[in-house]
This record gives structure tokens, C-alpha cells and sequence, in this order.
């Protein structure tokens, strides 16, 4: 137990930002964070195993692997993350004695995961104020008897984070749709779920179609909406290894990023002693939202080019053979006017045409993005525009060319691949089917947005999480906790605590759970499981350490014990087989999911195996057979005088919600986080100075929502946007606020206005 752990003072200091991100200063704040975690032994017993071969999947993003491997294979944020799963403090039944749960829901997101490791099921009964302990077997029982007096299996959801692995995600859809609900919110649905819809109406596939192979020898790269040097800093090697090749990089961001103009690879010489390389070769200061604008100016630019040049610039052959739409597109992209697009984005014509030039002595492209473009508004239709982009010039399906988004957890893309999504194809249900003896539900399960409702609304009243922290990345946290605490019980399964344990049902309970780094045996034989990572790479993890706990069970063994409970021998599904090999897991995988046949022989070999994009032999999964086109039309946000656009992000020393020290390095703001980053100018416009405290006010159609006492940072921001972290400003995004057709939380397109602070700064553990 380690009660004594204190959170960080609350000290603002400011430098100027980094300009340069990684180098030997990564190194030594990684080995810092982990040596406080656990002994030097465990520390390089992860440390040489992660990302090898036959190693340990980095929990902390899902950037892939390299065919060659440098025995570091890891950045400072996965070296941090994964010691943080290894650390030694523990937390015991004497420390839920000591802690009632409101004192625990009074403590920092910092605090609670410096506890260290669950190390047995507790109970959280109707009316106690404390957690006790509970046998795995009662757990099991008193979750099935919920389960059972449901009055439809539609009052239960189960949520999935993106650390779950291949075969525990099979598992959970699999007893879900066996119990009778699709209610399957997952983790994309709050981040890449407008990737989904925006890809598979222009792609028939909802994932990206490129390699590694592809980044290292692209003509132009865009990275778009995204922090590689804090969120997968490994990406920033790539970019490097592009670069080298002769390839150009333009970065669009609201923010300038340490990690967009020039790294310093820890592992070469240059990184050390030299000055590393410039990543960005022109930087787009973009507006808040201005995405979309920004690619139908270059794609304007592209028509006027060929309509200058006719059969020089447009890849006609491609558009002809592959495509539709594309008149009905060209038509009305030359519409949008250039004041529009000047306006949303914030650029001169000069900067877009820079852009341009750079395009046109491209003779491959790739487009990259991440949650600045998502968790817009129009971020389907930005998707949508890109997609357009690319299809112009032909840049997809040939070497060093395509679509490209970037998928923070580890999991997330193998979850979704796996069954676990709330609207899962017909196809994908008869497979299901077919191979388990039962007729899967059709109709649609909530998302997160749709179950947080339902939650509140009494019409959930069971809720299971699977790793994550529900609770804190979630948008409307008042709103959300008050969901949570109407259930009439919830359960999360999980290797440390955090916030989502502190906000119960009547019921609550905490399953302890194997994390990626603990060995799992099953009847002295040693499992191992599956992960898929951004780029459709299928491979091995094995785990290295002891279980922190005699207690523990996998993810696998904890689903299959709850279905045996709650179904029983209903339709004759082998729970306990599958508790006992992950190989009969695969066999089952290997005849419902596209592309893992032959499932357990091609992923013993070295490195796994590839999922190829159907984009890549020109085959597109939509009803019409071909890419389509999309006849885009202007959009922007509109932010009204006196108000900004905030945009929700995660400092350089956080793993999603949990930071790990009270540090943004790169951004040069340290030891506080209720900070606002706001470009001078608009303080100016607004009354405000450097260092003082304010409220942040969100503006929605039911109500203003209010984050209290944060300390101006004068930053440069682009005009008319701020940027705060998450989850402390989850609290101001509205539930209704969300993109159109894919339902994400607009975590980046806040419209928020300053308002003098009305209390004193409450301190971290606020």
C-alpha cells in the first residue's frame, strides 16, 4: 500500500516552448519515471522486451513496428507506461479499509494511479461507503444475478478500451451478442469513429492503407490534426527515416509542436550530439477547424492546374477506372469561394499555394491525421475531402501513397476488427452465427454518447467496463458521473485505479485483472495474446512478470467465468475451453473474421502477419464497388465575438487520462494543469494577461457549463483558439455535442468564452 504517495504541488512555471522534441533529455526522463515505479531489475526486464519479437506489446499507442528492431524499440511514453503496469506499490483490502470511496473520489486522477496494482475483486454493497473484499466466485454470481433480472438484455452495455487484446474483444462480443444486446460502446466511438464513417463511405473500410514501408518512402506527408512527439513519438523515426529518403513533411496544426519541426533520435549519433532533423517543411498555423477548408483550396488548386495543363496534374486513368463522382465533386468544390476558404482557415492564398507546389512535385502522397481532424463537427466531411484529395492525383493503392490515421491505444483498430462496435455488419453477425449455434441481435447498440443518455435516462442500468477509465474520457463529466451513479450496478475491469471506481452504482465491483506485462498460465502452460496496430500488422505479445497478485485473472478467464454464469451451457459455447488455451480463441476468430484465416499458424510466425487493404489492389468494399467521390460543401465553425474555440489535449508527461507527473515539457508548462493556452492577441482583444485565473464557460443550447479557476498561458495558439487538458476540461463538452453522422464528442471545437475566476485555484487534487 502507498497512501503516502502526495500529488505535485500546484506551482505554475513557464518556458518557452521546445523546438525540438526526444533526445537524451527522453531518455533520462523515462528511466526517472520508471526507476520510481519498480526496481532497476524489473525496469530493463520490460525495457529489452517491449516491441521485440517475442516481447511485450507497448501498451501506449498503436504505432507499429519496424521489420528491423533496434533492441530499444520504445519511446519515453511507452518505456513510462509500460513500468507504470509494472510497478510495484500495491493495493490491498487494508487500503479500501482506510479510504472510504468519496475520500478516494476527492483525490487526483494523479493520486489514484500511484497506488499502485489491484490485487484482488472488491465490493462496493448498496449504501456502504467503502469497498471490502469479495471471492471471485461471489463476484461472478452476484454479476450474473444482475445480468438475469434485467428486463431486457438492452438495460446492460459493455464498454471496451483499446488496451483489451484480440481474443479477450472476441470473447466480451461474443457474450454479449450470446446474452441478446449489440450495446458495445468502445473507446473509437470517442475518438477515430469519425475515420470509420468517413473511409467507409469513400473506401468500403474504415481503416487506413498504408505501411510503414509507404511512410519511409512517400513523397509528401501530411500530418494533419496530430502530436506524434507526445502521443506516438516512435512515429517520429519514420518521418525521420522520410526525410532521409528525400520525402517532404507539411504539418497542419492549431498548435506549434516541438515534435513537427525537428527531432532528435535517442538511438542514433545525430540525435545525440547533432542537431537531429527538421521534420515539418512547412507548417500550417491552421484555424480551429479549418481542416476541411484547407484541402478543398488545394483540391480547387489541383482543377485550376489541370484545366491550365488538361491530362498533366489529374491522374484521369485512375479517377476513370476507380472512382465515381467525380463531376458532381469537381463541380462543386469550384463553388466554395477563396474568401471562405481564407477565412476558415486563417492562411493567405500565398501559404495554401506553398502547399500547392508542394503537391505538385509529389509523385506520392500521404495523408495522416488524428483527433484535431475527428472530433470536429464536420470531421466525416473532413475525412470525406481528404479522401477526395488523394484520388485526384491517384494516390492511393500505389507505393507511398494513401490514407493514414493514427490510432492512439494499442488495441483499438484489433478491438473494432473483432466484433466489438455497436453496429457490426450482417456479415459479420452470420459468421458469428453460424459458428456458435445462434441468431445474433440486428438492431443497433448504443455508443458511448448514446449509452451515457441511456444511463441517465434509466434505460442502462448495468454497466461493465473492460480496461479504461470510462468516466474521465467521456465528454460532460457531471453529467456523465450522474449516469454512472443511476446504474444499478457497475464493474470495471481493471489493473490500477482510477477515477470511473470512485463513481458507483448501488453495486459496485472492481475485477483486478493481468496487465500486457504479467505472465498468464493456464494449467502450467503459458499464454499469449494478439494485438493489431494502426497500420493492420497482427502480432504476438507475451507477458514477463510475475502477476503482481496470486489473485488476478486475465480478461479472457474473467469473460469466460462471467458468460458460464450468466449463460450457462446455453448454445453450447466452450467458456472454459477458451478460458484454458487463447489457441481455441483463434480457431474460432480464424472462421468469423475476415483475413485471420489460418489464425494460430500465421501468427507464430516472426512478426505476424499483415491485414492488406483492399484499397491496395484497387478493390473498394462500397455498394457501388468504387471510390467515391464527395460533393463537399463549405463548412466552418462559427465562433461568435468575445468567445474562442477550445480544443481538449493531453500534456507530454500523460498516458490518455492519467498524467504522470504535472508537466508539459515541450509546450515549457510545468508542476500545474489547470492551464489555458491562449494566443496574446486575443487576450488582448478580451482584457486578460499572462498568468491570470479565470473560468472557462462553455456555450451550448441547454446550458453553460463551467470549468473553474485555470491560469492563463499566453501561447501561440491560432487566433480565436485555446487549447486545456483533459479529462480536467471533459466537464465543458457537451453530450449533444458531437460530429455529424459518427456521433464523436467535439472535444476539439469547443466554443468557450473567459470569464474572471470566481473561487481560489483549488490545487491537483481537484
Amino acid at each position: 500500500m502507498s497512501s503516502s504517495i502526495e500529488d505535485p504541488i500546484d506551482e505554475l512555471t513557464v518556458t518557452p516552448p521546445k523546438t525540438w522534441a526526444t533526445g537524451v533529455p527522453a531518455v533520462t526522463h523515462a528511466l526517472e519515471y520508471s526507476l520510481s515505479q519498480t526496481s532497476p531489475r524489473r525496469t530493463m526486464l520490460t525495457l529489452l522486451n517491449i516491441n521485440q519479437i517475442d516481447g511485450i506489446d507497448c501498451p501506449g499507442c498503436a504505432w507499429p513496428e519496424d521489420k528491423k528492431r533496434h533492441f530499444n524499440e520504445y519511446c519515453e511514453n511507452g518505456a513510462k507506461h509500460i513500468n507504470d503496469e509494472a510497478t510495484s506499490r500495491r493495493v490491498t483490502r487494508e487500503f479500501f479499509q482506510q479510504y472510504s470511496i468519496a475520500e478516494l473520489d476527492s483525490k487526483s486522477d494523479y493520486w489514484l494511479n500511484q497506488q499502485g496494482r489491484l490485487t484482488e475483486p472488491m465490493v462496493k454493497w448498496p449504501g456502504a461507503t467503502h469497498y471490502e473484499p469479495i471471492s471471485w466466485e461471489k463476484a461472478f454470481e452476484v454479476l450474473a444475478k444482475e445480468l438475469k433480472q434485467l428486463t431486457s438484455p438492452d438495460e446492460a452495455m459493455f464498454y471496451v478500451s483499446g488496451r483489451l487484446n484480440n481474443e479477450a474483444a472476441f470473447l466480451l462480443q461474443l457474450f454479449s451478442r450470446a446474452f441478446g444486446t449489440n450495446n458495445l460502446p468502445d473507446c473509437s466511438n470517442m475518438c477515430h469513429e469519425s475515420t470509420g464513417w468517413g473511409l467507409g463511405a469513400a473506401l468500403g473500410i474504415g481503416k487506413g492503407s498504408v505501411s510503414l514501408d509507404d511512410i519511409h518512402h512517400s513523397d509528401l506527408i501530411f500530418l494533419v490534426g496530430q502530436n506524434p512527439g507526445t502521443n506516438h513519438p516512435r512515429m517520429l523515426a519514420a518521418l525521420e527515416e522520410t526525410k532521409r529518403n528525400g520525402g517532404e513533411v507539411v504539418a497542419v496544426n492549431t498548435l506549434p509542436e516541438a515534435g513537427l519541426m525537428r527531432f532528435k533520435h535517442p538511438q542514433k549519433a545525430r540525435g545525440v550530439i547533432g542537431n537531429g532533423t527538421q521534420i515539418a517543411d512547412q507548417f500550417v498555423h491552421i484555424r480551429a477547424g479549418g481542416d476541411m477548408a484547407l484541402f478543398q483550396g488545394l483540391n480547387k488548386l489541383l482543377l485550376d492546374a489541370e484545366d491550365a495543363a488538361p491530362g498533366t496534374v489529374l491522374d484521369h486513368q485512375w479517377i476513370r477506372k476507380n472512382s465515381r463522382g467525380f463531376e458532381e465533386f469537381a463541380e462543386s468544390v469550384r463553388k466554395i469561394s477563396w474568401d471562405d476558404i481564407l477565412l476558415a482557415t486563417g492562411m493567405t492564398l500565398d501559404e495554401i499555394k506553398e502547399v500547392h507546389e508542394r503537391v505538385m512535385k509529389s509523385k506520392s502522397a500521404i495523408v495522416c491525421w488524428a483527433m484535431g481532424v475527428t472530433q470536429q463537427k464536420h470531421g466525416v466531411a473532413t475525412i470525406r475531402e481528404i479522401v477526395n484529395f488523394l484520388m485526384l492525383r491517384g494516390n492511393l493503392g500505389k507505393p507511398g501513397a494513401g490514407v493514414c490515421p493514427v490510432r492512439g491505444h494499442s488495441n483499438v483498430q484489433g478491438d473494432r476488427t473483432m466484433g466489438v462496435w455497436e453496429q457490426m455488419s450482417d456479415t459479420f453477425l452470420d459468421a458469428l452465427g453460424r459458428e456458435f449455434g445462434f441468431e445474433p441481435p440486428r438492431h443497433h447498440g448504443y455508443d458511448a454518447v448514446q449509452g451515457i443518455r441511456a444511463m441517465y435516462e434509466g434505460k442502462a442500468k448495468f454497466f461493465l467496463g473492460v480496461a479504461g477509465n470510462f468516466v474521465r474520457a467521456t465528454p460532460d463529466s457531471e453529467y456523465t458521473e450522474q449516469a454512472m451513479r443511476n446504474c444499478s450496478l457497475t464493474a470495471h475491469i481493471s489493473t490500477k485505479l482510477n477515477r470511473s471506481h470512485t463513481v458507483c452504482g448501488d453495486t459496485a465491483l472492481l475485477l483486478p485483472t493481468l496487465g500486457r506485462s504479467d505472465r498468464d498460465m493456464q494449467n502450467g502452460v503459458e499464454q499469449w495474446i494478439t494485438v493489431e496496430d494502426s497500420m493492420s500488422d497482427v502480432h504476438r505479445s507475451h507477458g514477463k512478470l510475475p502477476p503482481a497478485s496470486k489473485h488476478l485473472l486475465s480478461e479472457v478467464a474473467i469473460i469466460s467465468r462471467l458468460a458460464i454464469a450468466t449463460l450457462g451451457d446455453t448454445y453450447g459455447i466452450p467458456w472454459q475451453d477458451f478460458e484454458a488455451d487463447n489457441d481455441r480463441i483463434r480457431d474460432r476468430i480464424s472462421r468469423v473474421v475476415p483475413g485471420f484465416e489460418n489464425f494460430n499458424e500465421r501468427i507464430r510466425q516472426p512478426g505476424g502477419f499483415n491485414l492488406p487493404s483492399p484499397v491496395n489492389s484497387d478493390t473498394f468494399p462500397t455498394p457501388s464497388g468504387k471510390a467515391e467521390f464527395w460533393a463537399s460543401r463549405f463548412e466552418m465553425p462559427h465562433v461568435p465575438a468575445g468567445h474562442l474555440l477550445l480544443q481538449t489535449l493531453r500534456s507530454h508527461d500523460q498516458w490518455n487520462t492519467i498524467w504522470y507527473a504535472p508537466n508539459d515539457r515541450y509546450r515549457g508548462i510545468h508542476n500545474a494543469r489547470r492551464v489555458v493556452m491562449v494566443n496574446p492577441a486575443d487576450l488582448e482583444q478580451f482584457g486578460f494577461r499572462d498568468g491570470d485565473m479565470v473560468d472557462l464557460v462553455s456555450v451550448w443550447t441547454d446550458k453553460e457549463r463551467r470549468a473553474e479557476s485555470f491560469k492563463v498561458v499566453a501561447y501561440p495558439t491560432s487566433p480565436g483558439s485555446a487549447a486545456a487538458y483533459y479529462p480536467e476540461t471533459n466537464v465543458l463538452v457537451p453530450l449533444d455535442s458531437v460530429a455529424d453522422i459518427s456521433n464523436c464528442p467535439t472535444s476539439k471545437g469547443v466554443l468557450i468564452r473567459l470569464e474572471p475566476s470566481r473561487i481560489p485555484a483549488p490545487g491537483l487534487a481537484g
